[in-house]
């Protein structure tokens, strides 16, 4: 019970800014907060301690802001209140902005899994936008050892990102 305080202490904050920040409701983001920590209490047992805990409370705060606001964007008296389609487009800009935000978040946490020189090549060729040509020069090693590490690299985060056509449409579109 002590430890589950220190977590509530320790994200309960962060998660509320987090969430408040798209749904724009203080009362809104306090009660998905509450249900983000029931969700854990409730799942406490099969959490992976292997597993990034950061990332496992905001995904479960994602995926509960993104609910929220697809039933209000599908709420007839929320659409009503809304009144024009500017204010709609921008309640799926919110949940487009939150989808890039996990996105990229997990690439992240993917890119620490990647061997030095992989994340080294990827971080050169997606970041700094240099070509396979300049990196390799820039490391001193062939253009096709720069085009397998990409390759490999690539491979190791569409297996482990694919879990949403969204996702990999993201992913897709900003990283090939």
């Amino acid at each position: 019970m002590l430890a589950f305080d220190d977590v509530y202490k320790l994200y309960s904050n962060r998660l509320f800014g987090f969430v408040l920040r798209y749904v724009k409701s203080e009362t809104d983001a306090e009660s998905i907060v509450q249900d983000v920590f029931v969700k854990i209490w409730e799942t406490h047992k099969k959490i992976d301690p292997k597993s990034s805990f950061e990332s496992y409370i905001f995904t479960i705060a994602y995926n509960s802001t993104i609910s929220l606001l697809r039933k209000r964007i599908s709420d007839a008296r929320f659409r009503e209140h809304l009144k024009n389609r500017q204010m709609i487009e921008e309640a799926d800009s919110v949940i487009g902005e939150l989808h890039y935000n996990e996105l990229k978040t997990a690439i992240g946490v993917l890119l620490e899994q990647l061997t030095p020189r992989q994340k080294e090549i990827f971080l050169m060729s997606r970041e700094k936008g240099f070509s396979n040509d300049e990196i390799a020069a820039k490391l001193n090693i062939s253009s096709n050892t720069v085009k397998n590490h990409l390759v490999s690299a690539l491979a190791f985060l569409r297996s482990k990102l694919n879990n949403g056509g969204l996702v990999s449409l993201l992913f897709i579109h900003l990283f090939l």
